[in-house]
C-alpha cells in the first residue's frame, strides 16, 4: 500500500468517528470491507457523504431517507448492503 493511501485511509477511517455508534459502526464497516475494491467515483462519493453533517448521516443510514443525489442514494444502498 502506498504511503499516500494509507494516509488517505487513517483520514477516512477518522472522519467515519461521527460520536454515534451506529453511524460509526456502519461507516467504518464500509471502509473495510467495500472500500479497498471501490473504484475513483465511488471514492469521491464516499468522501462527499463523510462531509454530510451527522444529522443527515442520521436520516440517511438509521431512518430510511434517501439523498437527492443518486450517486449518494446508491452509495447508501452499498453502505446499508454490508451490515
Amino acid at each position: 500500500m502506498e504511503e499516500d493511501e494509507a494516509l488517505d485511509l487513517r483520514r477516512l477511517r477518522w472522519q467515519c468517528r461521527r460520536g454515534m455508534l451506529e453511524l460509526d459502526l456502519l461507516l467504518e464497516r464500509f471502509l473495510a470491507r467495500r472500500y479497498p475494491q471501490a473504484d475513483a467515483a465511488e471514492r469521491r462519493d464516499f468522501s462527499r457523504l463523510l462531509q454530510l453533517p451527522d444529522q443527515s448521516l442520521s436520516h440517511y443510514l438509521l431512518h430510511g431517507e434517501t439523498p437527492d443525489d443518486p450517486r449518494l442514494a446508491a452509495l447508501v444502498r452499498r453502505i446499508l448492503a454490508c451490515r
